[in-house]
């Protein structure tokens, strides 16, 4: 390829994946569904993108490092002490059993499907072990299932891609070399401990040098991610040239370490990473998509479709319900794991990497491998996306639409605000430091949270599930302000205060940005001298007139969406909508 062939080839990927994720947000779709499709059809009409000519023959290692990195971020989302022991059994069933029984079933079913060799059968069978946390958390985020269900299938996609992985190299050497994937002498068993071991140990020597450079160096923000990408991409590397593909689990075991480990304490929203990773990941899938031409695919869809069929309607929900079988998952919970196992960048990177070397071997049936992996991904992406949400909603696994309000305070006003807001249909949590307060709280009905959870909500490393809006009304106004900066990377939603008592009081406050609640005339001393001269919250509909001298302070939606009214924006109500209002003492008419 020419200078100019190679510029237009590298911008173009860029563009392509870019733009398809762009797309994607705004169709509110998992991006695999606009970016397969997008690269295999710019690799049918140009070969400029094509990876093998732009990078040459190490494409294959640059896309190990690239998926390495992917599951390093992956790990660092995954809490321990979020995942019950009971369900940490799940995770690991789901990862023994999908694994043995997805290579099985694809190994005996695939050489008549495609006429394939025996060996050929059993190397895309472990290439389609795999699931990935790149497509099911974004179809977790559209769907909305229970936080249990949720963090069991993270954890399985997360842990079964380096796992699948390794199976997948010491399947590869097997048919390369011995035409024959040998199991009955033990020793692609001992060639896997083998390799976990190097990956284990790679992980350790990882977690020691990210220790040294984030806690002992005490890097800020910018240089510590430089360093852990640096750190990420030299311990893969290093790993890989041990021994195949061990830099997967090097990287999964340093992610894990950080997010589990006390100390690190590392930010629970990582905005330079996690943007890196989005592009990338558009990069690999466009590229590998771009790959896979029209001749390839056309004489195995038929099968290709068959055998989807198979992986979604018989494999995947008879290992999911083997692997729940005897917890306190509920049956739609079992379900639902039955009717999510979507393959991801993990199985397109795998295939696109071995079928080409094990075609360069002359083995027969493998071109074949690339294409049918193409179609299981785009299928099962396809399928998923739309079918798990109308199933979750069948199966009762569906979190409750609306907002989840974890109102901070305990002075009276704002225990009365607390009941006004749950009488107009919201789901209220509530938390206040002192234990008369939390009695008061508990005297009224409201859900009270652990004493522990607003340490939890403003530690930098924490993420505050099922809560999708806060409101801070504490009477420390210096409080309320710092608070909702620390919150704003911790919750899925917006984070408010009321206003500090006037523009000079307090150290912080006055000088704090952020959404202020309800503008500079109902700050935080006024609600409660209102409150205490005998002011009352009350909801009513939004379509009964507003009565004089009330005035409207959240407008919650038919759909059960809180909307503030706040210092920069009024909100104006819909019909349908409730009023959450603040009013005069109720008068009593004379006897």
């Amino acid at each position: 390829m020419t200078d100019d062939e190679i510029l237009l080839g590298l911008a173009l990927t860029v563009v392509l994946a870019t733009g398809s994720q762009i797309l994607a947000g705004k169709l509110r779709v998992p991006a695999l569904i606009v970016l397969l499709p997008v690269g295999f059809a710019a690799g049918a009409m140009t070969d400029v993108i094509h990876p093998d000519k732009l990078l040459g023959p190490d494409s294959s290692d640059l896309v190990s490092l690239s998926v390495a990195l992917i599951l390093y971020d992956s790990g660092l989302g995954l809490d321990l002490r979020k995942l019950t022991r009971h369900h940490r059994g799940v995770v690991g069933r789901l990862l023994v059993y999908g694994v043995l029984l997805t290579f099985l079933v694809v190994g005996a079913v695939a050489p008549a499907m495609f006429d394939m060799q025996l060996q050929v059968a059993a190397m895309l069978g472990m290439i389609l072990v795999v699931s990935g946390p790149t497509v099911v958390g974004p179809l977790l985020d559209f769907v909305r299932p229970s936080d249990k269900v949720r963090r069991i299938l993270i954890w399985e996609g997360t842990l079964t891609d380096p796992i699948g992985g390794i199976l997948g190299a010491l399947t590869f050497h097997a048919v390369a070399t011995l035409h024959q994937v040998d199991v009955g002498r033990g020793y692609q068993l001992g060639q896997f401990f083998l390799s976990l071991a190097v990956g284990l140990v790679g992980g350790v020597v990882g977690v020691a040098l990210l220790w040294f450079t984030l806690r002992t160096l005490r890097l800020g923000e910018t240089l510590g991610t430089l360093a852990q990408l640096a750190i990420v991409i030299g311990l893969s590397a290093g790993c890989d040239i041990v021994r195949d593909d061990t830099g997967l689990i090097a990287a999964v075991v340093a992610g894990l370490a950080v997010a589990n480990i006390r100390g690190f304490d590392m930010p629970a929203r990582r905005p330079f990473f996690e943007t890196l990773v989005q592009v990338i990941i558009g990069l690999l899938f466009i590229s590998i998509s771009s790959t896979v031409t029209p001749a390839s695919v056309v004489p195995v869809i038929l099968p290709a479709l068959g055998l989807i069929a198979i992986l979604v309607l018989v494999v995947r929900p008879l290992v999911a319900f083997a692997a729940a079988a005897r917890t306190d998952l509920s049956r739609g919970e079992r379900a639902f794991l039955g009717w999510m196992d979507p393959r991801g960048i993990v199985a397109a990177s795998t295939a696109s990497v071995f079928s080409a070397d094990l075609v360069k071997r002359g083995v027969t049936g493998a071109a074949k491998i690339l294409p049918v992996t193409f179609l299981v991904i785009v299928g099962t992406v396809l399928l998923y996306a739309l079918t798990a949400a109308p199933v979750a909603r069948r199966l009762g696994v569906v979190k409750a639409a609306g907002t989840r309000v974890l109102l901070v305070g305990g002075e009276p006003w704002v225990v009365d605000l607390g009941r006004a807001l749950r009488s107009a249909g919201l789901c209220v949590l509530m938390w206040a430091g002192r234990d008369e307060e939390r009695e008061t709280i508990k005297g009224t009905g409201l859900d009270l949270a652990e004493g522990d959870l607003l340490a939890t909500a403003i530690n930098p490393g924490a993420r505050l599930e099922g809560v999708t809006a806060v409101v801070l009304a504490t009477d420390d106004d210096d409080f309320n302000a710092l608070a909702s900066i620390v919150m704003q990377d911790n919750v899925d939603g917006p984070v408010y205060r009321v206003g500090p008592t006037h523009e000079s009081h307090g150290v912080v406050a006055p000088y704090t940005g952020g959404d202020i609640l309800f503008g500079r005339s109902l700050v935080r001393h006024v609600l409660a001298e209102r409150y205490g001269r005998g002011a009352r919250f009350v909801a009513q509909p939004a379509t009964a007139p507003l009565p004089p001298e009330h005035d409207t302070l959240f407008v919650v939606r038919a759909d059960r969406r809180l909307e503030p009214v706040t210092e920069k924006e009024e909100t104006v109500p819909r019909d349908g909508d409730t009023l959450v209002l603040l009013g005069p003492a109720p008068t009593h008419a004379p006897h």
